[in-house]
């Protein structure tokens, strides 16, 4: 499908869609996780990809490394849970870089700390499903320092890395 072809409202396909992280871990592998419970929409405007806009909310107490002990660690001494359940992502810009290329600017907010993001964005597909509905796909990825947004604790100096890799696979769904 054109990028044209694609304008419209779409709802985030939850099922197929993952938002992830990655951390450095200085004494072992690298930490890998994911946010288990988000909601989004978003307008592509396939004539106009800077009219284009998204909306993202993030259950922060959904935060998953399949590891019990750091996960508590997580939701409560990094991402202060009972003060910020979610973390949001509002875009302000869109610019498409090429074809299938795009950067998506806009205002993460963390901890109730808002700070800038640019996320560089692929569309890897785009189809009609079996049921008629318009599904679009991107990989998007980028990397921030998690210390800007608050997220820090005393004991972990050293431990864990300041950059943090965010992973996002999504699936949209077009809406009638």
């Amino acid at each position: 499908m054109t990028t044209a072809a694609l304008t419209g409202d779409y709802t985030l396909d939850i099922a197929h869609t993952r938002i992830g992280f990655v951390a450095r871990h200085t004494i072992g592998p690298k930490v890998r996780g994911q946010f288990e419970e988000f909601e989004g929409s978003a307008h592509l405007d396939g004539d106009d990809p800077s009219n284009s806009n998204v909306q993202l909310t993030i259950q922060a107490g959904s935060i998953q490394t399949h590891n019990p002990q750091r996960d508590d660690m997580l939701r409560g001494r990094f991402l202060k849970l009972d003060d910020h359940p979610t973390i949001t992502f509002v875009s302000t810009g869109a610019q498409q870089v090429d074809e299938t290329t795009f950067e998506l600017t806009g205002d993460l907010t963390i901890r109730g700390v808002t700070r800038p993001v640019t996320v560089a964005f692929a569309r890897i597909g785009a189809e009609q499903d079996p049921q008629g509905d318009v599904r679009v796909h991107f990989r998007g990825s980028a990397t921030i320092n998690r210390k800007e947004w608050g997220v820090s604790w005393a004991a972990t100096a050293g431990l864990v890395g300041k950059k943090v890799a965010l992973e996002l696979d999504v699936t949209a769904i077009r809406q009638i």
